[in-house]
């Protein structure tokens, strides 16, 4: 199976018809049904490595402040003990132990829910051990590898550029905030990104924190930004990167989002 990583940006985008959620469906279309899916969101941080396993993991909205029909959202994917046991047997340098009470969070739902609406496709979480630095959770990815080849579709859900400290809404309505528009430093952090993912400088990424004042700005906290590292772990020297939703928001975030496939460069995303 392909890799994603997916800039997530609002979870307005689960329900608006927009560029981005537009972005997700197509790519969707492009892939081959996934026997399940394994998702990585910046929103599930823990103490130690754990792994979804209940059978209907619930769907939590994880946010506050939105319109009410954000709320009445239910995306009723079944969960998957064979792949939770899957990732348990793979991962070899921590423990990860199986969770029965997290569920899918909104960096997952809503963008999977856009991509596969019926909700037909086991999802799976593992989370992020906050505890681990870059290069941990880069080296751990790289240990999942064996799930592609067993039709598992693997996604981080995060953002490139992620700091809602310094986010400037420009408009009237929630929908403005997809309004194009990015500060200078977040631009360049995200072309800087992308240059290192084009040139499999990996090491760069991971050392992120080494990279300037702008990308200092853009990952002032790493949970939006690790996802895209565990992509890019999986990533095998015949494999491409295609990009699309490569749009700045709000000033200070990206929804930049790629495609790893052997054949990413002829597929139309």
């Amino acid at each position: 199976m392909p890799l994603l990583f997916l800039g997530h940006g609002s979870p307005m985008n689960a329900i608006e018809d927009n560029e981005f959620s537009r972005g997700w469906q197509k790519t969707a279309r492009a892939l081959t049904k996934p026997k399940a899916i394994l998702c990585i969101s910046a929103h599930w941080e823990t103490n130690g490595a754990r792994v979804t396993a209940m059978e209907i993991p619930r769907t939590i909205h994880d946010f506050g402040g939105f319109p009410l029909e954000l709320y009445e959202v239910q995306y009723p994917a079944p969960g998957s003990k064979w792949l939770a046991q899957e990732v348990q047997n793979a991962v070899k340098k921590t423990e990860v132990t199986f969770d029965e009470e997290w569920g899918l969070d909104h960096g997952c739902w809503s963008v999977v829910s856009r991509m596969f609406p019926k909700a037909d496709v086991p999802v799976v979480q593992l989370s992020m051990d906050t505890f681990r630095p870059a290069q941990e959770h880069y080296d751990l990815a790289r240990e999942l590898a064996p799930l592609r080849e067993k039709g598992v579709l693997i996604v981080g859900s995060g953002n490139m550029v992620h700091n809602l400290g310094l986010v400037e809404f420009r408009g009237e309505t929630m929908s403005d905030f997809n309004k194009p528009f990015g500060f200078d430093w977040a631009i360049e952090a995200n072309e800087s990104f992308k240059k290192f993912i084009n040139d499999n400088r990996h090491d760069k990424l991971i050392d992120y924190q080494s990279l300037g004042k702008s990308v200092r700005l853009a990952v002032p906290t790493p949970e939006h930004y690790l996802p895209m590292l565990y992509a890019l772990a999986l990533k095998r020297e015949d494999e491409s990167i295609t990009y699309f939703n490569d749009v700045p928001v709000a000033g200070s975030l990206t929804m930049t989002s790629f495609v790893v496939d052997k054949s990413a460069s002829g597929r139309a995303f």
